[in-house]
Parts: structure tokens; sequence; C-alpha cells
């Protein structure tokens, strides 16, 4: 595992070629599970599935979407008044293409198969690495049991993010905020930059940003993970800045839990060392809870913690 930038760097390029339960495996779950406790992210290569060819068609074809006029995208589109430069699209299970062609018809009345397919092609395989990251987790905590459970009371969402580039200013180093400074209430979140911008808060306290790389994605564990840990997990601060002169485009794939389904630690992750930090919770109340009090740094603890 090497760190750059700041976060540890994994290779999944021979993934494929791996057996689970071999030594191989073993390193890598070790690996994967250090660097969510120490960081709460890493960078994961995974060239040899995402073709560069897909990743172009995706982003070319989210471009296209953002350049509809805005009585289209106000079907789907979601903005935070607090961010101006930012604007995002998001589509529910999109490893289901009918789901894809749904999200697109509703502002594109004639279609993109293109872009549908590239969406759908690219959500299959970010949710194979998702599930693998998630499996390498539960195997190296010792609680393999509960993962297939876990993967049925999830939920995904893909969505496809622009940032706009900031207005000219007499200086051409200044810095504009992208996204506020936030941690992912979610599992796991996988995303894909295609300019830098993304920063992420060391465990040391320092502001780092992360490079673009080809076939490269920088993966998050959540608020719900870090709960359903029992802390385990450490969840990343994370923020976007803008700086020049070019729009920024990103996409990312977000695993969460299904409405009804309780986040709870299991037993086995409660003991003299590790007492109980979080008492179950429905992911979706808890996501409206946050929404009303955006302000809250700690809103988790608030909401359900169990001291």
């Amino acid at each position: 595992m090497d760190v750059e930038s700041g976060i540890p760097c994994i290779d999944f390029s021979h993934l494929a070629d791996l057996v689970e339960g071999s030594e191989g495996w073993k390193s890598l779950c070790k690996q994967v599970r250090e660097a969510c406790e120490n960081y709460g992210c890493f960078q994961v290569v995974y060239d040899d599935q995402v073709p560069v060819k897909l990743h172009e068609e995706l982003l070319m074809g989210s471009k296209e979407l953002f350049d509809l006029p805005d009585e289209a995208k106000e079907k789907n589109v979601r903005k935070i008044k607090e961010a101006p430069l930012y604007e995002s699209l998001g589509v529910h299970n999109a490893p289901n293409l009918d789901q894809v062609e749904a999200f697109t018809n509703l502002m594109r009345p004639n279609g993109n198969s293109a872009f549908c397919q590239a969406l759908n092609s690219m959500a299959k395989k970010i949710q194979k690495l998702e599930e693998i990251v998630r499996k390498m987790i539960f195997q190296n905590l010792g609680v393999e049991d509960y993962y297939d459970s876990h993967i049925r009371n999830s939920d995904s969402l893909f969505r496809v993010f622009k940032y706009n580039a900031p207005p000219p200013t007499p200086s051409d180093d200044s810095v504009a905020v992208g996204l506020q400074a936030h941690k992912d209430l979610n599992i796991l979140t996988i995303l894909n930059q295609d300019i830098e911008g993304l920063e992420i808060l060391s465990p040391g306290g320092k502001w780092f940003r992360v490079l673009p790389k080809p076939g490269t994605f920088t993966v998050f564990a959540g608020e719900a993970l870090m709960a359903w840990s029992n802390g385990r997990i450490h969840a990343a601060k994370h923020r976007v800045m803008m700086q020049g002169a070019k729009d920024r485009y990103s996409y990312a794939f977000f695993s969460a839990p299904k409405e009804g389904a309780p986040v709870e630690i299991p037993k086995e992750l409660v003991d003299n060392d590790h007492p109980l930090l979080f008492r179950p919770f429905d992911y979706m109340d808890f996501l409206r809870y946050y929404q009303a009090n955006p302000h809250l740094d700690n809103s988790l603890e608030i909401y359900a913690g169990a001291v």
C-alpha cells in the first residue's frame, strides 16, 4: 500500500486474478481495513476493469446533460444554496438500465442511448468494486456473516456533478469553495474526478489535494459504516475547492441502507475495549434529521449516540 497525496493508494488492478482467501486477498483486506480505520478513505487503482473510453463517454454525456436548459434539468437537478458553483444529477439503482433510461428521458424525451449505456455500465463496474471493498472490510473485522444481509438491505445512488469555474478575479491563484467540508452519511462512496479540486482532511488536521489519475477512484467510508463498525471505521471529512477557468466534472456511486433497515452494531464489535457507541437507528430518519440541522458538526452522535 502506497501513501500518495496524503492518503493510501491500493492496487486492485489484478484483483480478478486473486482467489478469495489467498494470501494476496488477505493482504488487500488488511490494507483496506487499515486505510478505512486510519484515514476513512483511500485511492484504488482499478484501471483493468474500467476502460478509459467508458470514462470519457460518461463524462461527455454528463456535460451534455448539464448543458440542457434549466427548465429541463430542474426535474432532477440538486443545488445547494451555500455552494453556488455546484450542481448534480442523480439516479437510483443505476445498475438497472431501465432506471437510467427513465432518468435520462425525464430531461431528454428523445433519450440518449450512448449515455445510458455508459452510465449503466460504469455503475455496474463500480457496484462490483463497492461490494468487494465492503466484503474485505467485513472479513477483516471478523463479521463476514453479516455481509450478505448488509448487501441485501442496501440501496445505491449514482450522481454526476458539475462545479462551475469560479468568476475571474485579479488574482489567478484565488480559490473558491465548490462544496463545503463534510462527511458522507452513507455506507461507502466511490468517486472519480476529471480535474483536481477534491481535498481531504488528514487525521492530523491538514487539508491535502487528491490528484486525478486515469483508472483510479477515491473511496470514502461514510458515517453509516462508521456507526455500524462501532467507531472502528473513520469517516473522512472532505471538500471541493475550485481554482482556474475550467469547469470540473465528477461522478460517484453511493451505497446506503434501505429505509426501514436499521443501522445496528454487531454484537461481535462490542466489548470492554469497544463499548457501544450508537444505538440502532433508521438511516433515512437520520438523513432527514441531518438535513433539518445542517450546521451540526456531530449530528450522528446527537441523533443516535448511546451515551
